[in-house]
């Protein structure tokens, strides 16, 4: 099993074994886009398998040592590397509202923004997936009834399909992390688009989970929700007890009755 060296910067770890870059490689497998967008290159240990796949892949790194390293190993790269930082830069500069997949061996310390912000962009992301700290991908993950389920879940889970491919030991990064890791895979619905209001959706979800141990009818009275309303027996649920599903019927019901 070839080892490759590696460096850590803004909390992420490197993977330094190849079979396992190889797995993270094969999980995108859609054909409704032809080109890949893989986060946080840092040395290539995945981006090696990317640029062996039939798409075309970019890479945005933030890392200048980064960029320097594969722009000197990885001629394919020429002209694919996005120097900026993920979270803020608008990539139709480079993608000009095209699809891509985005793929990646996410940081730590950045993981569920770089999901909110797949999120924001979900009319152009049809499949994603790359590897997380263990317990966010399980969140992602997981379904209602789950001591995990929360924001995350529900709020991705309402736009794609979620897949917990694989788990990785601490032992195939450099530095080891303390934790283990989890591969994960999102696919977008065929029908995304959900029927309420999206706003609304959102800050339904978020502040029903903000007081995740009380009844919808006490964690979000902020809605000045209708009596007639607040006697629907939904609201008699934690918010870990609704499905996706329930959760837009709510915003419906709240759409139509609030104050």
């Amino acid at each position: 099993m070839e080892k490759v060296k590696a460096k850590k910067h803004l909390g992420q770890h490197f993977l330094t074994d190849e079979s396992i870059a190889k797995d993270i490689a094969d999980t995108l497998g859609l054909t409704s886009y032809s080109t890949v967008l893989e986060i946080g290159p840092g040395m290539g240990v995945l981006t090696k398998y990317l640029l062996e796949k039939d798409f075309t892949t970019y890479v945005i790194e933030i890392d200048t040592e980064s960029v320097a390293y594969l722009e000197a190993h990885y001629p394919k790269l020429h002209g694919k590397i996005i120097s900026k930082d993920f979270l803020k830069y608008n990539l139709n500069e480079v993608f000009e509202g095209k699809p891509f997949a985005i793929i990646g061996n996410f940081p730590y310390n950045i993981s569920t923004q770089i999901v909110f912000r797949c999120l924001e962009m979900r009319e152009q992301v049809p499949e994603f997936s790359g590897m997380f700290q263990k317990e966010v991908a399980e969140r992602i993950c997981s379904k209602k009834g789950s001591k995990v389920y929360g924001i995350l879940s529900v709020l991705t889970q309402a736009f794609y399909d979620t897949e917990y491919l694989f788990t990785v030991n601490e032992n195939v990064f450099n530095p080891p992390p303390k934790v283990k890791s989890g591969v994960l895979r999102l696919r977008r619905k065929e029908n995304f688009h959900i029927a309420c209001n999206e706003k609304l959706f959102f800050s339904v979800v978020k502040t029903a989970f903000q007081q995740r141990r009380k009844t919808l009818r006490n964690s979000l009275k902020s809605f000045n929700l209708a009596d007639n309303l607040k006697e629907d027996s939904i609201f008699d649920l934690r918010p870990e007890q609704l499905s996706v599903e329930q959760f837009i019927e709510l915003t419906l019901k709240i759409e139509a009755n609030a104050v």
